[in-house]
């Protein structure tokens, strides 16, 4: 699990055949003290494993799965990214619950400055707005951000100069390809109302003295 707050920057130093898939060797522009093998890693929001250390270099194999359903499919070398570390039970939960499990990419429709901030647009399958809200959590390219408006296939975030600074967010131009993950809560919500639906258990008599009492709660 992460939490969509952006640790700092890498860059892909080299991309090489894996199989069907590819590995990619990533420089971040922090010290990864304390990773190790095994680790999980969001890579622009995308969860991966690193296989290799050395330094400030991993290495992360990337399955064809991961390679078509989001942008490390279009990878190159020199491209900047967005890593952060995976959760720990102790941190502070500054962003929001994030998988790091894509659940598809977007494009950059458009960007203009209010105030001291940047509005991004940002065009998307419209199936992926159905788990959208306004003022609910969205992650870009693995960062943890809030949605401003919502229309079907489409929505705005504001960027602070922060944000700009820190991600790759500020790096990309009108049309650029983005990592999709909505918030977790309503795909579960939705799964649960069509199980139900489709399975109906015996109907809800509600809460009563007798119900009360046979569960212990009354004597």
């Amino acid at each position: 699990m992460f939490t969509g707050i952006i640790e700092g920057l890498g860059v892909i130093a080299g991309i090489r055949p894996s199989g069907a898939g590819k590995r990619l060797i990533v420089a971040s522009d922090f010290d990864l003290a304390g990773t190790k093998v095994g680790d999980s890693i969001a890579v622009s929001g995308a969860c991966l494993t690193a296989v290799r250390l050395a330094g400030r270099r991993f290495e992360v194999d990337v399955s064809p799965e991961t390679l078509a359903k989001t942008t490390l499919g279009a990878a190159r070398v020199g491209q900047r990214m967005n890593l952060e570390r995976a959760l720990r039970l102790s941190d502070r939960i500054d962003g929001h619950l994030v998988s790091g499990h894509i659940d598809g990419t977007g494009a950059i429709d458009g960007r203009e400055t209010a105030g001291n901030a940047v509005v991004i647009a940002v065009a998307v399958p419209a199936a992926l707005t159905r788990y959208m809200i306004v003022k609910g959590s969205v992650a870009v390219d693995g960062i943890s951000l809030t949605i401003n408006t919502l229309e079907p296939g489409r929505f705005t975030v504001s960027i602070i100069p922060h944000t700009a600074g820190m991600t790759a967010i500020g790096l990309k131009r009108t049309g650029e390809p983005v990592n999709i993950e909505t918030d977790m809560i309503g795909k579960y919500v939705e799964k649960f109302l069509s199980a139900k639906q489709e399975h109906p258990g015996p109907p809800s008599q509600g809460v009563s003295m007798e119900l009360l009492a046979k569960a212990g709660y009354i004597k």
